[in-house]
């Protein structure tokens, strides 16, 4: 009799890490262009930046570690991250402060542990929390939207951006320079309620379109990412949702000193943090109840920093304390193995 041969898993194509990678880096560019159009070049020379300054980093642990440098810098994770780490920062950030940054996720939290793989904590989401809690002024210094400044859509000159960031210049190119975020508005009011910080707040009130046009950059993104079946939907799904419910839920009994879900859902970093950020498949829950757990809390969590906590975005505090609970998470939502009645949860599980 002839027998049917079919192997299993049933994967017919490779997924590399370097493939990934580069389909994650596509994934970034409607964000990467919808900064540069609403805040100028900075974005664009940080992440350039940052890139070469993670492949520095990258390549000095490696040869430090005795590892062969073409087959681990060719997997381009530092590439990555360090993207994720310039497009976090303010687009005029001085380049000592990106350094820093890339410099602690690269050397400290990546190959400290071991490298690509072994760290428990996200690497750009630990340079973030540092620079943020040691850097309080550089990291808050962002620059209002073009549209705001009587500029228009252009851009601010290329070389007098180098300046700034480079050389310590004077933003000259600007009529405003630095002003709260939408998130910074709502959460230090002075007193206003949500209504009336809306309408004094010429960020709020003329400004937040493009913080909205950033976050749906990152959503298509997020989508494409989706569709290439990088990520699953589990985590950012249940992250926005939880979110949009909570704040919901208070914005519904007190929308006086609440922001409503919209203002929560496309502002800050909830986007980026909900397709690039949560979905590392090294540091979050790696089952999908898992995720769905992870992505969950971590939703909760930001609303609860937002809201109570001293920071206006609380997505990197929220996304490491999520790390370090996402063992124990996997350990009680494995899948049922197959051939026994029940999923092994837990240490003491049959």
């Amino acid at each position: 009799m002839s027998l049917i041969r079919m192997s299993s898993p049933h994967v017919y194509k490779a997924n590399s890490t370097a493939n990934v990678m580069r389909l994650v880096m596509l994934a970034m560019l409607p964000g990467i262009l919808a900064m540069t159009l609403f805040f100028g070049w900075g974005t664009l020379i940080q992440i350039a930046w940052a890139a070469l300054l993670a492949l520095g980093f990258e390549a000095a642990m490696l040869k430090l570690r005795k590892r062969p440098l073409g087959f681990y810098l060719g997997d381009h994770s530092a590439i990555v991250t360090a993207m994720l780490i310039a497009v976090a920062l303010p687009p005029l950030a001085p380049w000592w402060l990106t350094g820093v940054g890339v410099f602690v996720a690269i050397v400290i939290a990546k190959h400290l542990y071991g490298g690509l793989g072994q760290n428990p904590f996200n690497p750009a989401m630990v340079a973030y929390a540092l620079l943020l809690i040691s850097f309080p002024v550089e990291m808050t210094r962002w620059n209002l939207p073009f549209v705001l400044t009587g500029e228009g859509w252009s851009i601010a000159p290329f070389f007098d951006t180098l300046g700034v960031i480079f050389g310590g210049a004077e933003p000259v190119f600007f009529d405003q320079f630095t002003g709260a975020t939408p998130l910074d508005e709502i959460r230090h009011r002075g007193g206003l309620t949500t209504e009336e910080a809306w309408r004094q707040s010429e960020v709020l009130a003329q400004g937040i379109g493009a913080w909205h046009a950033v976050s749906a950059a990152w959503l298509m993104g997020g989508i494409f990412l989706l569709y290439r079946k990088v990520i699953t939907w589990h985590a950012p799904v249940a992250m926005l949702v939880t979110l949009g419910l909570i704040s919901s839920m208070f914005f519904g009994f007190d929308p006086d000193n609440y922001a409503d879900p919209l203002f929560h859902l496309t502002t800050g970093a909830t986007m980026l943090a909900a397709f690039f950020i949560i979905t590392d498949p090294v540091s979050s829950a790696t089952s999908n109840r898992g995720r769905l757990v992870f992505g969950a809390c971590i939703g909760l969590l930001v609303f609860i920093i937002r809201t109570w906590g001293n920071y206006p975005d609380g997505f990197a505090f929220a996304v490491l304390l999520m790390n370090l609970a996402a063992p124990f998470i996997d350990l009680y939502t494995q899948p049922r193995s197959y051939g026994h009645s029940r999923a092994n949860k837990g240490r003491g599980g049959n």
